[in-house]
């Protein structure tokens, strides 16, 4: 599979990155489907319980909710992470925000990472995260997503929008709210935020009943932020990535 990195302007986005040439959109949601023909596309979301797979964040997730929920006088729910998967006629890509595994980011697809906790933390991969756009790749656990997959739009100029979007997502510190939103940066955000400038209705996606996403309003708000900003379909016959 060939690789290639996307032609970056010299402005810096919101988190201090690089950007993509883009330009224009807005495109609206469509309820949920089957797989369309190979010359259509779609654009779908999937919620996975957090934690999915692995017993230590379920742990940390549901001490983290019960906190959360008591300081709140509210009931405790159960959290999800979120996670998009865009098939166009070159191929399926899946955007998702993942931890730093290991080096071999190009083989994910990474076009971004960020910091953990704290921005000097960044120095050690396991304080890192990525932001993947991974051409033929797949959502860990995705057995276990719920209430998923929903579509969201089946327009072609909507799925390449998305796609041309990755690579410009912020990438604040993770469990900080370095943007000031008021709530923390995640990978809901990611998935809010490049939803939401993509020109569909992110801010009428709800996950699953009982459910909650963290961090979807920040991403939410800052996409508002960025409205009237031009962003543009591209072609992703070229998968963008990272230099290592």
């Amino acid at each position: 599979m060939h690789s290639t990195t996307w032609p970056i302007d010299s402005k810096a986005s919101e988190s201090g990155l690089g950007l993509p040439r883009s330009a224009p959109a807005g495109v609206a949601a469509v309820p949920a489907g089957q797989r369309t023909l190979p010359q259509m596309a779609t654009v779908d979301l999937y919620w996975l319980p957090l934690g999915a797979g692995g017993h230590f964040v379920r742990l940390n997730g549901r001490l983290y909710e019960a906190l959360a929920a008591r300081l709140q006088r509210r009931p405790a729910r159960d959290l999800y992470h979120s996670a998009l998967q865009v098939e166009v006629p070159e191929g399926t890509f899946v955007i998702e925000q993942a931890p730093v595994h290991d080096w071999s980011g190009r083989e994910r697809g990474v076009v971004a990472e960020g910091a953990v906790g704290a921005r000097w933390a960044a120095r050690f991969r396991i304080f890192r995260y990525e932001i993947r756009l991974w051409r033929g790749g797949h959502i860990p656990d995705v057995a276990e997503a719920v209430d998923s997959p929903r579509r969201l739009s089946d327009e072609e100029e909507c799925a390449r929008r998305t796609l041309a979007l990755v690579p410009r997502v912020p990438t604040p510190v993770w469990g900080r709210d370095e943007l000031g939103t008021g709530e923390m940066w995640n990978s809901n955000s990611v998935i809010a935020w490049v939803i939401a400038r993509s020109g569909m209705d992110a801010a009428s996606i709800h996950p699953p009943q009982r459910g909650r996403a963290p961090g979807w309003r920040a991403g939410l708000t800052v996409a508002h932020r960025h409205e009237g900003e031009s962003t543009a379909p591209a072609n992703p016959q070229d998968q963008p990535s990272v230099h290592r």
